[in-house]
């Protein structure tokens, strides 16, 4: 689901509001999470997940494409567990449509 499939359908399940108000509502909510990661906070929404902030050790790595040695600096990256609910959600409905790969 895309950013703007967000927005349509939370505008389908909320007809009373504007779509542009539903817009305005859910970049609100983007921005301040992406505001207290920026200061490595932790986000937590339960049922559904928490999203922190973690730092990757400096590391020597390889060039793919030379085999050559570079040094990786150290680096923060997004983390995100998801909660016990969502767990519980996305095994069900894998239970009930199940997955078909080739």
């Amino acid at each position: 689901m895309t950013k703007s499939e967000l927005i349509e359908r939370t505008s389908l399940k909320l007809p009373h509001l504007m779509q542009r108000d539903v817009e305005l509502a859910i970049n609100v909510i983007i921005d301040a999470m992406i505001h207290h990661l920026a200061r490595a906070e932790r986000i937590e929404i339960r049922g559904f997940g928490g999203f922190s902030v973690i730092q990757r050790a400096a590391r020597i790595g390889r060039n793919p494409k030379t085999g050559e040695q570079v040094s990786l600096p150290i680096r923060h990256t997004t983390h995100f567990k998801a909660g016990l609910d969502l767990r519980e959600r996305v095994t069900l409905s894998n239970d009930r449509f199940p997955l078909i790969r080739d």
